[in-house]
């Protein structure tokens, strides 16, 4: 399967159990594969044939900036399910980081992958 990727997308938005944490948004990255059939797309040349990535960001931008997560987890479900709602989504890896979110630690986040439900 061809994959469309997202890389590092900084996000800002409410997340976090503790309340120092929910007082302000925050930065988190998301990164994204998307399992798509690209054949169609890569011999017309048209976005149509493809999924509009300019667009999809747009919709996760603004669901993120709207959200009150309490944790990664939960982002990610939000993210997979924003991405397998159009229709050329096949599957969708989504990774979310959350930078500083332990001392010592770079960024601590999770991974999940999903299919489009049959």
């Amino acid at each position: 399967m061809d994959r469309i990727l997202i890389s590092d997308l900084l996000v800002r938005c409410s997340i976090g159990l503790r309340e120092e944490e929910r007082r302000n948004k925050q930065d988190v990255l998301i990164n994204i594969a998307l399992g798509v059939d690209l054949r169609k797309a890569g011999s017309s040349d048209r976005v149509e044939d493809s999924v509009d990535y300019r667009s999809l960001n747009k919709e996760l931008l603004q669901m993120a900036e709207a959200s009150n997560f309490h944790l990664v987890e939960a982002l990610a479900e939000a993210v997979a399910g924003i991405c397998l709602a159009h229709p050329m989504v096949r599957e969708a890896r989504v990774r979310v980081e959350k930078p500083g979110a332990l001392r010592f630690a770079r960024t601590v986040g999770v991974e999940i992958n999903r299919g489009r439900e049959r």
